[in-house]
This record gives C-alpha cells, structure tokens and sequence, in this order.
C-alpha cells in the first residue's frame, strides 16, 4: 500500500534571508556611507574656511574703521593711526625683535599687512584663490608666530613670558588650516571656487585656484 506523505503548504509571507540582503545591499551601502562621509566632511571644512575669512576680514575692519574692539574707536588706520606700530613696537622678545621694531610704523609695513588681511578674508570668505590665499596667509601667521615667540620663558627683560606653548599656539594652527582647506577645495561648497577653477586664466593656471 502506497503511503502518501502530506503535502506541507508554503506560507505566502517569506522572511528575506538576512545574509542574503546584507550581501547584496554591502556594496551600495558602503558607497552610500563614503559619499556622506565626504560630504560631511566638505560642508565642515566650508564652514571653517567661511570662519577663517571673518577672522582675517574682520582684523582689517577693526583695524581700519576703530570698530572698539582690538582697535579703540578714533584710533583706527583710517584715523591716522598706525596698524602695525602697536604690534610690532611691542615685541620684546624673540631673533627678530630689533628687527620688528624698525618695521613699525613703516609705511609699506603697513600697505602689506592690510592688504593681506583684505586679500585673505575676502578669499576665505568666498572660496576663491585658496592656494594663493594659504601661502599669504602661513607668511602671515609665521610672521607673528616669531614676533610672539613661544618657545621663549622669559622677555628681554627677564620678566615671564607668559607662553602657555613652547611651539603650538593658534598661530600655527591658522597656518594648518589654511593649508588644509586649499588642499581639500573647500571653496567648492558655501562658495565660489568651482566657478573660478572654470575661467580660462584659472584652468591654464592651476597655481591661482
């Protein structure tokens, strides 16, 4: 007698095998992850570029118009007064201190300091020139760097320096950052840069973007 084994009924629901789906979502969810990441990491180093170029944009204002804060009102370069004298006539420490001295008060000092922060800020702020504007502006950062001269204990008068840092202090970090954001095009996001790297002169000169 034949036996007749009973007939087991598919549920119409199926569960996806797990392994299966990772397997097959793997691939377009770690280019999923890598595109966010990236631009994660774009919309951050715009926003720091767009903070930088206040930074520098804002110190050629104040310094200009005596806005009341770094630079007291009626004192401002446009007033007469002098943007660099201050800073470099108070050096009291460092290789360069005799040579800061001389420097102040100097017109073209002047003429160069300003116009570095009017080149630098306007650039960060709009994404343009970057590489340009991060060999300027590391000059300028440097610059100050050996005026304030950390790695010193002590001025010229004995008296305590007061360097938190024997090397690293904002100075340098604003030379890095600057730096990092001409090497990672940050212009192209909150700014101008993709339209500049398309004009004619900018293509032929890589150099300028």
């Amino acid at each position: 007698m034949a036996v007749h084994q009973p007939t087991r009924r598919r549920s119409p629901f199926h569960l996806p095998s797990l392994r299966r789906t990772q397997a097959a979502a793997g691939p377009e969810a770690d280019v999923s992850a890598g595109a966010d990441t990236r631009t994660a990491q774009a919309h951050v180093l715009a926003s720091a570029r767009v903070l930088m170029g206040f930074v520098f944009l804002w110190a050629f204002l104040d310094k200009t118009f005596g806005l009341g804060y770094a630079t007291a009102s009626g004192k401002g370069w446009i007033d007469g007064a002098s943007p660099t004298a201050g800073f470099l006539g108070r050096v009291a420490v460092g290789p360069m201190e005799s040579t800061f001295h001389a420097w102040a008060g100097a017109a073209w000092a002047h003429w160069l300091f300003m116009l570095g922060l009017l080149g630098v800020g306007p650039a960060l702020t709009t994404g343009v020139a970057l590489r340009l504007t991060a060999l300027a502006g590391t000059l300028m950062m440097a610059l100050m760097w050996v005026a304030e001269w950390p790695p010193a204990q002590h001025l010229s008068d004995g008296s305590a320096s007061m360097s938190t840092n024997p090397f690293a202090d904002y100075h340098l970090v604003y030379a890095v950052l600057l730096v990092a954001l001409a090497a990672g095009s940050a212009g192209d996001v909150f700014g101008l840069g993709r339209l500049w790297a398309r004009l004619p002169v900018i293509r032929d000169h890589g150099w300028l973007r």
